[in-house]
């Protein structure tokens, strides 16, 4: 009998590379999202369309936050894995609304296993609730599952809450869930607005005769970056494994975002320069000015240095990142 799978934000870019990854593992999939005026499904238009997957791919409308759509769904659907992927995901935008990102990725996950609970009375479920290298916060690299959370910003404190949540549910039910401590992830499909695909989509089009500049805050912050195919294939792991754990999923190592930026410039064969310092820095191709420092994208306070070890994830789940950073934006590049 195949197995069903309840994905929570399967429209996002998580949503979609999981969905397609279970698919050919023969899964059902029951994707959910949130009822709005646009459809914003066009990162799963190509596997709702297709002909094949029509016993295989469903979509539902749910909100996490509304108790009974997902006690519902669940209690309905009677799902084997649940993977919690939905959320207010971006971290500027959540010191601008932190009572709706706490309310989506804090209550949300703990009203998820609320209902798992509930339901594991007839069916049991694993789960897996999506961390985010943001609850290290200030915390020195290499972090791991041993490091210290120190969360600085609303977003980062709603997923702290959700990991302790999950643990909490495991330790107390005797639930089979999950944290995936995810580093930063990124695709072709990754969101306009994150720092990554903004850089990627703004070179292509000024390379290609755009006028626009790239306006960024700090520049100077290091992430450890990896590829959403490679993560996805993580959590599933996760939920395969004889035991519900923890683990960090990272690539082990960091990179500035100007450093991302050469990478992506060398890659699209552009000669840049910069010049200037702190607010004033500034970049230059073919005499012109395009990529700008501005205050208004600095955090209220910055994350400045994640990096993750990963080992434990290698030595439990067999699980290694098989993208680099060259392969990562070669595939953003060429929208792959």
């Amino acid at each position: 009998m195949k197995k069903k799978a309840l994905i929570f934000g399967v429209t996002g870019q998580d949503g979609a590379h999981l969905s397609k990854f279970l698919l050919k593992k023969k899964y059902i999939i029951h994707g959910v999202k949130r009822k709005s005026s646009s459809l914003n499904t066009s990162r799963v238009d190509d596997i709702y369309k297709d002909p094949h997957n029509k016993t295989n791919f469903f979509l539902h409308y749910g909100d996490l936050s509304d108790f009974s759509s997902i006690y519902n769904l669940i209690n309905k659907i009677q799902p084997d894995e649940i993977y919690n992927l939905a959320a207010q995901s971006h971290v500027k935008v959540s010191f601008e609304l932190p009572e709706y990102t706490s309310d989506i990725n804090a209550l949300g996950s703990l009203r998820i296993l609320e209902s798992i609970r509930i339901v594991s009375k007839v069916k049991k479920i694993k789960f897996y609730q999506a961390g985010t290298s943001e609850m290290f916060g200030q915390t020195k690299p290499p972090q791991n599952e041993k490091s210290a959370f120190y969360p600085r910003s609303p977003y980062a404190v709603s997923k702290v809450f959700s990991h302790w949540a999950t643990v909490n549910y495991r330790e107390a039910y005797g639930i089979f869930a999950c944290n995936g401590i995810l580093f930063n992830h990124e695709s072709s499909i990754r969101g306009e607005t994150f720092v990554t695909k903004k850089i990627v989509d703004a070179m292509k089009k000024i390379k290609n005769g755009s006028d626009e500049k790239l306006y960024l805050g700090n520049i100077y912050s290091k992430r450890d970056w990896g590829h959403a195919e490679d993560y996805v294939e993580a959590m599933w792991k996760m939920l395969q494994n004889k035991t519900a754990d923890d683990f960090v999923i990272a690539t082990g190592k960091q990179y500035t975002v100007k450093e991302f930026i050469m990478l992506v410039s060398k890659k699209l064969k552009m000669k840049i320069l910069w010049k200037g310092k702190g607010l004033k820095e500034k970049c230059y191709w073919n005499k012109k000015i395009i990529i700008e420092i501005d205050k208004n994208y600095f955090r209220p306070t910055e994350v400045e240095s994640l990096c993750g070890n990963y080992r434990k994830a290698k030595k439990i789940l067999g699980w290694r990142p098989k993208n680099d950073i060259n392969s990562l934006i070669d595939k953003m590049i060429d929208n792959k």
